[in-house]
């Protein structure tokens, strides 16, 4: 066959078209699928965008959440306000133990009262206000009837014999004391011992050496008034007017300082008394002017009467019987004198009258009127109401001596051609401030009594300054720095030191702290202060602003004590200056010192309804201030009719705007769960507002709830009110519920599970758990709260998933990189929930046990939403929270 050309290859355009079109077909599939894909992966992203963001908006709802369970004490602007609990409980500590200075309730020192200001004993007629003669003794002799009279009923202190002895050798004595103490008795008692020992030894004649009847009738025993000095009385013995006799010269007037001798002049006048055959006493009021006296040769210290003899000493003398021939029996007196007197002295030993006196030592002239209204009383001349008053007028006497014209003018020309009562010596301006400090110390211990005594001194001076600026503006007041004797200061203002402790920074340390010798002391003062002297009321109130500063709760707290009790007694014008601006100010401390002074007042019976009406109407103003002044004083407990109402107002405060004043809702709500009247109640109404339909309401009950967990006792715990709780002030306040008080056990369980099951609420309250579970032991290993643990974690995690909730809790608390527990410790803790321990602890196989199911409805614990019921927060159905939760 021929060879024929080679044909060429068909061109596969065809095939090429077939997979152009195919291609093109398989495309749209394609892009079908990419898109779906891109959608798909566009979804997903979204999906976990949105989980993120609601991640997000759980932790940021969670931190709100926590923010609303912070210390109502804690504010950014104020960097001076306590910034945590710690705050709250030293003030609570304070409170408790300044309270005592004006305990209206312990004993009968109120403003409200009937006062005795005179009355007639006996025969005698005595008045107890300030019309009361204070005009200083003139000078002449002695009559010898007064002198028998003293000598019958004169009691001799400890140390008597050696004053004795001193004057007796040399000739003049100066004798330093308190006013009121008996010091001028003492002197006349050792002149006329002395003189009538040397007269006798002479023999009453007219030669001889003895006296003759020229000098008899001089006197024996003188009294030298204070303007003449020593000087005329020196004159006068250089003139031989008198041998042989006594001189009592009182250099502690009234009036003024008087220019006091030196130890030389002192000298000059022992050897003329020696040249004389006489004898001087020299009174001088103990200080820091009569000091150098004092401590000289001829100075000594006048020992204060043994009140008990005196007293005794003084009852016989009235229920004795009649003395002398022919003298008929009192009226009453049908009893034996012995049983009377018995009588009297156990009705001035009785826990009543000891209260109504409120001192704790008396002078004599508080005896002499202690023993004639306890005489009367026996006898029937007084009922048991007047002999209180008459006992509780002894306070206010004692006051009314203190700032009676303490500065008046004396009426002497100044040196300098001055005004008249102005001691021009020394630095400008010292004088008023000089004479005006003891005053300012008194009304400062009345306010701080039982603080440190260095807080009350600087105090005192800061006082010392606002009262000089009111009496003398034109002239700035200075005191001098280093002449203040403290013992003569708080001898001369019936004070005392004791050894002690305050808290700085939380951390007790030892003090000497200072107080009244009195109970009654603190009320009468500020009574007399506040009551008679109103031009004094600026610079105290001035004064008591600034205490309100102080960051010490030592000072502020026993300073808004104090405002109430200023405000019991004038309302109006406490509350104008004083409540009202303090209750709205924009320092927490101020508002709280505001709080507290409300509920000191609210604790005296005429002035109650006042103040509750008061704080109603400030929870319903439109200042944030006045609501949280308000809820403040609520929690005290005396600041509503009852517990269901101060609960009402306190959920008002709460939820009223946008919940910024939660925190301080619930503290109060906290402190009033503490209280033993209006416990059960205030978990009643916890609970309520947490199944309440309103978010607000529900928001109220579950911050309340973490509150009440994280809150320790000591924060909220007032003796008054929760006495129980006493021995457990460093505890979480429900463990120390529910070991003190086991019926409420369920109640806080409940409110509890409720919170832990709450999205919102579940990392605050979990926190709040491991708090607990941390005090169940000392580092010691020893127990501490585990058996209020025993018996409240069975009620609250009866069913596997809450014992599981608390299983992670545990695991958590092993491995915590701060502060972790011991395996051992785990599985202690985990046995008091009633359950077997799940395995190994540190493996997180905390599935729980099979045992402790579901409690039994019927045991109380019952009831609550479980599973995926009803949201425990709401008591409705599942909300957003919790379907994302």
């Amino acid at each position: 066959m021929p060879d024929t050309p080679d044909r060429e290859a068909p061109e596969p355009q065809h095939e090429d078209r077939q997979e152009r079109d195919q291609d093109r077909a398989r495309e749209p599939e394609q892009d079908r699928a990419r898109d779906a894909g891109e959608a798909k992966d566009e979804e997903q992203g979204r999906e976990q965008a949105q989980e993120e963001e609601q991640q997000r908006e759980r932790e940021r709802a969670a931190e709100r959440f926590r923010e609303l369970t912070r210390s109502p004490l804690r504010e950014e602007q104020d960097a001076d306000a306590p910034d945590d609990e710690a705050g709250m409980a030293a003030a609570t500590r304070a409170r408790r133990s300044a309270r005592s200075s004006f305990d209206v309730n312990g004993d009968l020192h109120t403003f409200d009262r009937s006062v005795f200001h005179s009355a007639h004993i006996g025969d005698v007629h005595l008045r107890l206000d300030e019309r009361r003669s204070v005009a200083s003794v003139r000078s002449g002799p002695v009559p010898e009837d007064e002198l028998r009279r003293m000598r019958r009923g004169y009691v001799e202190p400890d140390g008597y014999l050696r004053l004795r002895q001193a004057l007796e050798v040399r000739r003049l004595l100066v004798l330093g004391a308190a006013p009121g103490t008996g010091r001028r008795c003492t002197a006349l008692s050792l002149v006329d011992e002395l003189t009538t020992t040397h007269h006798t030894a002479s023999g009453p004649s007219s030669g001889g050496g003895g006296r003759s009847r020229e000098e008899a009738e001089r006197g024996r025993v003188h009294r030298v008034a204070s303007e003449s000095g020593l000087g005329a009385l020196a004159s006068s013995l250089r003139e031989g007017e008198a041998r042989g006799a006594g001189y009592v010269l009182d250099l502690s007037s009234d009036r003024g300082p008087l220019a006091l001798p030196d130890e030389l002049d002192l000298d000059e006048y022992a050897a003329v008394l020696a040249q004389c055959d006489s004898y001087a006493v020299l009174v001088v009021t103990v200080g820091a002017a009569a000091a150098p006296l004092l401590a000289g040769r001829y100075g000594m210290l006048c020992p204060p009467v043994p009140t008990a003899a005196l007293l005794d000493l003084r009852l016989r003398e009235r229920l004795d019987g009649p003395r002398g021939p022919g003298s008929q029996p009192r009226e009453g007196m049908a009893a034996a004198p012995e049983a009377l007197v018995a009588q009297a002295g156990a009705l001035a030993r009785s826990a009543e009258v000891r209260a109504a006196v409120g001192l704790d030592e008396l002078r004599p002239a508080e005896v002499e009127l202690l023993a004639g209204l306890l005489a009367e009383r026996v006898l029937g001349g007084l009922t048991q109401e007047e002999l209180f008053d008459g006992c509780r007028s002894l306070a206010s006497r004692q006051a009314q001596e203190w700032f009676a014209g303490v500065d008046r003018p004396s009426g002497k020309p100044a040196p300098d051609g001055g005004a008249p009562g102005r001691v021009t010596g020394g630095a400008p301006g010292s004088g008023i401030a000089t004479a005006l400090h003891p005053a300012a110390f008194r009304i400062a211990l009345a306010v701080l009594g039982g603080a440190a005594h260095s807080t009350v001194t600087a105090a005192a001076s800061t006082l010392t300054w606002e009262l000089s600026m009111e009496s003398d503006p034109d002239r700035a007041p200075c005191r001098p720095l280093f002449a203040d004797d403290p013992v003569s200061g708080l001898a001369l203002s019936r004070a005392e030191l004791t050894d002690g402790q305050i808290e700085t920074m939380g951390i007790p340390l030892p003090a000497q702290l200072v107080s009244y010798r009195g109970a009654a002391l603190p009320t009468a003062v500020l009574a007399e202060v506040w009551g008679r002297h109103h031009a004094a009321r600026p610079p105290i109130v001035r004064w008591l602003r600034q205490l309100a500063d102080d960051p010490r709760p030592q000072v502020w707290v026993r300073a808004a004590l104090a405002t109430g009790e200023l405000c019991a007694q004038d309302f109006g014008h406490g509350y104008e200056e004083l409540l009202r601006p303090l209750a709205t100010a924009t320092t927490l401390r101020r508002r709280l010192f505001a709080a507290t002074s409300l509920d000191q007042a609210a604790r005296h019976d005429s002035h109650r309804p006042a103040v509750r009406r008061l704080i109603r109407d400030w929870t319903r103003s439109g200042s944030a201030a006045l609501r949280w002044t308000a809820a403040m004083a609520l929690g005290y407990g005396r600041g509503a009719d009852s517990p269901d109402a101060a609960l009402d107002a306190l959920a008002r405060v709460g939820v009223l705007g946008s919940g910024e004043q939660l925190p301080v809702a619930t503290f109060n709500v906290a402190r009033l769960v503490a209280a033993t009247d209006s416990g059960l109640a205030a978990l009643r109404r916890i609970y309520a507002w947490t199944h309440d339909q309103r978010p607000d309401h529900q928001q109220l009950g579950l911050v309340t709830i973490v509150r009440l967990a994280i809150t320790e006792v000591e924060e909220v715990w007032d003796d008054e009110t929760a006495a129980d709780l006493s021995g457990r002030l460093d505890w979480p306040l429900p463990l120390a519920l529910a070991a003190a008080r086991p019926k409420l056990v369920v109640p806080l369980a409940d409110l509890m599970w409720t919170a832990l099951n709450t999205p919102r609420a579940r990392d605050a309250a979990l926190d709040a758990v491991e708090g607990w579970l941390r005090t169940a032991f000392t580092d010691s290993g020893r127990p501490r709260t585990r058996d209020a643990l025993a018996a409240l974690l069975p009620a609250l995690v009866p069913e596997d998933r809450d014992r599981r909730l608390l299983g992670g809790l545990i695991k958590r608390m092993i491995h915590d990189q701060d502060d972790p527990i011991s395996p051992e410790l785990a599985t202690r803790l985990w046995r008091l929930t009633g359950a077997a321990p799940p395995g190994d602890p540190a493996t997180g196989a905390a599935s729980g046990g099979t045992s402790g199911g579901p409690s039994d409805p019927a045991s109380g614990a019952g009831g609550r939403p479980r599973g995926t019921g009803p949201d425990p927060g709401t008591g409705t159905k599942p909300s957003e929270e919790q379907k994302h939760g």
